[in-house]
């Protein structure tokens, strides 16, 4: 009988492109954004405070603030990217402008001298904690061709479940498969539908076996992915000073994301024997979240000239919804051109994603009031990144996948300062561990820094330039055409901070 749904992995198949190893690290990723002070210094903020950036580091930064203070800052953003693909290389470049961060804190003094709270802090900060934009092309031939990624979803698949009634057309096909068997099933229609796929048996209509209409060789493929968005987030900050060298605080934050991503794959071919020598095949995904995460932290002036800065971010629980769409067709001298074009919007179950944690440590000396070094490291593990509920046992699979991919990775990030009257001259370095076992799906990141602010009393404009380079190693496909792109890439960021006393 069709259309029963025949097996729960028909429903695990459902999400098997929609929540992966790879989606899960995109999320929990972050990058250098902040006042031009901060990155003008590779965000070594930590033990130092007196900055709004500060606060997305150690929330008791903000408690060292002397003054009410607000600041916006500016980034404008360009990424270099070069691409290799079977000794084939391309390169693309990317850049937006945007605001990277806008807040204010708010000082309060306790003016009762016998009192050991010295004051209180009230801080908000907008805070770009991840810019999604980016674009690569991956040009060259392969001896894999895309129908390995139909083929790998259609086997198992009833033929009864492929095939449309009389009076059911193409999208309410696809539509009803996407609601009732899931993610699989659709694709292996769509590769069935234009003709790359074969039934072994086709007067069954409970045939689960399937062949490829393309022949082994090589194929000329060019693939094609374009992301944007961001992933944000408002901290709202509580910060107090205790007796003379201890700052404490507590922040509070909402998280949002924004993912929208399409990647083609056109593909070629010439081998002998193939009835199918061109597939197009596009895809469509749109991925929007929230979150609430909580952070930890104090300071301590050891000395006149030391610091020691130690902070806790709890896990961030995202709650994440995500639709996407599809089209495909195909070319050959036999069928001509098939093509499936549902116009359909695949809209996907809610799931959550738990971040793991986060824990700093920050030390700083001061040189009086001529500068200052300061060096931070922090921790999280990657490993412990869980979708949720962990009872579901597509979740549990992917937990235990992710187990096994994560690893626990580290962030080193040293600073200085110099102050010439008025006038500061900053630098930095930063180096951030892969959160993956093989280091190379993600590779270890290494940026550089240098920036100058000028305070004209109740104002101050900075300006900072960071640089940082990374490599990664991602495949094309989950499943089937798991062909990896060699990718090379390098991001230039320049950042306008206008800052003035409240």
């Amino acid at each position: 009988m069709k259309k029963i749904l025949f097996s729960i992995l028909a429903l695990t198949a459902m999400f098997a492109e929609a929540q992966t190893t790879t989606d899960a690290v995109r999320y929990s990723s972050s990058s250098l954004h902040g006042t031009a002070r901060f990155k003008g210094m590779s965000g070594a903020f930590g033990a130092l405070g007196g900055d709004l950036s500060a606060m997305d580091i150690n929330p008791a930064g903000s408690a060292v603030f002397l003054r009410s203070s607000s600041s916006i800052s500016l980034d404008f953003r360009n990424s270099e990217t070069t691409t290799g693909y079977f000794n084939t290389f391309t390169h693309s470049d990317d850049s937006n402008v945007g605001v990277g961060q806008a807040g204010a804190v708010f000082v309060f003094n306790n003016w009762d001298t016998g009192s050991d709270w010295k004051k209180f802090t009230l801080g908000f900060n907008y805070s770009t904690v991840q810019d999604y934009e980016s674009e690569f092309t991956a040009l060259g031939t392969s001896q894999k061709s895309i129908d390995q990624y139909f083929l790998a979803h259609a086997n198992g698949i009833p033929l009864d479940l492929l095939i449309p009634y009389e009076d059911e057309t193409v999208a309410d096909l696809y539509s009803y498969l996407g609601r009732t068997e899931g993610f699989g099933a659709q694709q292996a229609f769509l590769g069935y539908e234009t003709y790359l796929l074969e039934a072994e048996n086709p007067n069954d209509l409970e045939n689960t076996s399937y062949f490829s209409n393309i022949a082994g060789g090589n194929f000329d493929q060019e693939y094609h992915y374009t992301a944007t968005g961001l992933n944000g987030k408002f901290a709202f900050n509580l910060a107090t000073q205790y007796q003379n060298n201890i700052y404490l605080g507590l922040s509070l934050n909402a998280h949002f994301l924004n993912y929208e991503k399409v990647t083609s794959l056109f593909e070629t071919n010439g081998n002998p024997g193939s009835q199918i020598n061109e597939v197009y095949f596009e895809d469509r995904l749109k991925t929007s979240g929230s979150g609430f995460s909580f952070q930890l932290g104090g300071i301590a002036l050891l000395s006149p000239n030391v610091r020691l800065g130690l902070a806790y971010e709890s896990p961030t629980w995202y709650t994440i919804s995500e639709e996407g769409s599809q089209y495909i067709d195909t070319y050959s001298n036999e069928f001509g051109v098939a093509v499936v074009d549902p116009q359909v919007i695949n809209v996907y179950p809610d799931y959550k994603l738990q971040i793991p944690g986060k824990y700093s440590g920050s030390l700083a000396y001061l040189f009086g009031s001529r500068g200052l070094i300061s060096f931070d490291y922090s921790y999280r593990d990657y490993s412990n990144m869980k979708y949720k509920p962990t009872s579901d046992p597509t979740f549990s699979y992917q937990n235990n996948l992710m187990a096994k991919e994560l690893t626990g990775a580290s962030t080193f990030r040293v600073g200085g300062e110099y102050r010439l009257a008025a006038l500061s001259l900053r630098a930095g370095y930063r180096y951030e561990q892969s959160p993956y076992q093989d280091g190379s799906t993600i590779g270890d990141l290494n940026g550089y820094s240098l920036g100058a602010g000028y305070d004209f009393g109740g104002l101050r404009l900075d300006f900072a330039y960071d640089w940082a380079e990374a490599d990664s190693s991602p495949q094309l496909y989950q499943t089937g055409l798991t062909n990896r792109a060699n990718i090379d890439q390098q991001w230039n960021n320049f950042t306008l901070t206008l800052s003035f006393g409240i």
